[in-house]
């Protein structure tokens, strides 16, 4: 592929490149980047936020280059002050290496894990004695760290700067140098860090990597950016019916957002979609539908997105149409056969009964007609029973138990 398309699929979604030119030169003299991005676990679980950058590596990789997924276990303990207006709370040691363990797992829903190299910083910080971070240290100047906005700001209203915090982007530029990385991603917020690395990769006498930011994706809120502190998040590790839920929640406008920074379908049909919406010829429920189950499929596979749509239907959208003359109220198991359902509700005496009542038609969940005896009813999925006009038993909401005892 001739660099120039490697550049447009790269630049899908991007902020920013720095410096395109550098990039171009990069991939007309090497098959193959190192293209780096690093995460600190400070909390166990990625959310659709960290899946941004994440998508974006996928991409690389599928051009064939390198992909460094950097854990931060080192500087995670530190606290990235990147955006903050306080020093951050310092994890313990115990800590982040147990959401570590959780990243690497979660980490291969996108990525190959036969191509991906996985590395953890303090494989060199911890090996670095005081006089070596003494030489890092004067390799930056207190004044360029100060130029940093978020620094800035907190020097100009005497809020409290650490020094250690001063060591952050100094520690991240240096894994560049470690890894000799060619590029490194990472969110807008990240942009200082990520120039720190350049500046860094000359003083060690490296050709300087190029930089590239993702967007910050906005939580469920539409506000602000996606964060499990703010409760506004979608774990990619949540259950099925949870993220089809949640990414059902979020607004139509910020609905294409998200199309464009997770979703895998051409930026052009995207926007062919939107302008249709914008007619009225296409209802915007039914692609944040398709977009929900696209996410879902991603994380846990298509049977899973089909349980979740399933769900979804049966919980939300179906809830306006139920019947007033609900004759009984239930707790189901998870899975039993709808002919037993029959019998233990008291709307068939027999299994042979209900069998007669299914071949006639008479048998109805959430609205369809069931047309198998061997049907099972899921009571994760599934909310109401009909029999006729008369015999109708709705899901009670509420925790699990056993049906006999629901219905005594």
């Amino acid at each position: 592929m001739d660099p120039r398309q490697h550049l447009e699929i790269i630049q899908r979604g991007a902020v920013e490149i720095l410096h395109e030119e550098e990039l171009l030169k990069k991939l007309a003299r090497k098959t193959s980047l190192k293209v780096k991005a690093g995460f600190d676990p400070t909390a166990p679980d990625l959310h659709l936020g960290h899946t941004v950058l994440i998508q974006k590596m996928k991409q690389f990789q599928d051009l064939g280059h390198e992909v460094i997924f950097l854990i931060g276990d080192f500087t995670g303990m530190i606290g990235d002050p990147s955006g903050r207006s306080e020093t951050r709370k310092q994890l313990t040691r115990e800590e982040i290496i147990k959401n570590a363990e959780t990243y690497k797992e979660q980490i291969f829903k996108i990525l190959d894990p036969q191509k991906t190299r996985i590395e953890f910083n303090s494989r060199w910080m911890e090996k670095m004695d005081a006089g070596s971070l003494v030489k890092l240290s004067a390799k930056y100047t207190v004044a360029r760290m100060l130029e940093r906005e978020d620094f800035k700001q907190r020097y100009q209203t005497q809020q409290p700067i650490s020094i250690h915090e001063f060591l952050y982007p100094l520690i991240q530029g240096y894994d560049s140098v470690v890894l000799k990385a060619d590029v490194e991603l990472g969110g807008t917020d990240q942009r200082f860090n990520l120039l720190v690395g350049r500046e860094l990769q000359r003083e060690y006498g490296e050709e300087p990597q190029v930089v590239l930011t993702m967007p910050l994706l906005e939580g469920t809120d539409g506000v602000n950016k996606m964060s499990k502190s703010l409760n506004n998040y979608i774990g990619i590790s949540e259950p099925p019916e949870e993220i089809f839920g949640k990414t059902m929640s979020i607004s139509d406008e910020l609905m294409w957002r998200y199309a464009e920074l997770l979703s895998d379908q051409d930026l052009d049909e995207i926007q062919r979609t939107r302008q249709r919406v914008r007619e009225g010829r296409v209802h915007p429920m039914e692609f944040k539908k398709s977009l929900a189950y696209e996410i879902v499929s991603r994380y846990h596979g298509k049977a899973a997105a089909d349980t979740a749509q399933d769900y979804f239907a049966a919980r939300h959208q179906r809830r306006k149409s139920v019947p007033k003359n609900i004759r009984r109220r239930f707790l189901p198991p998870d899975r039993i056969g709808i002919c037993q359902l029959l019998v233990d509700l008291q709307f068939a005496r027999s299994k042979g009964e209900a069998k007669r009542l299914i071949a006639q038609g008479a048998v109805r969940v959430d609205g369809k007609t069931v047309k198998e005896a061997d049907f099972e009813f899921q009571g994760k999925v599934h909310r109401l029973v009909e029999v006729g006009k008369t015999r109708i038993a709705q899901v009670e909401e509420g925790p699990k138990n056993n049906l006999e005892r629901s219905l005594s």
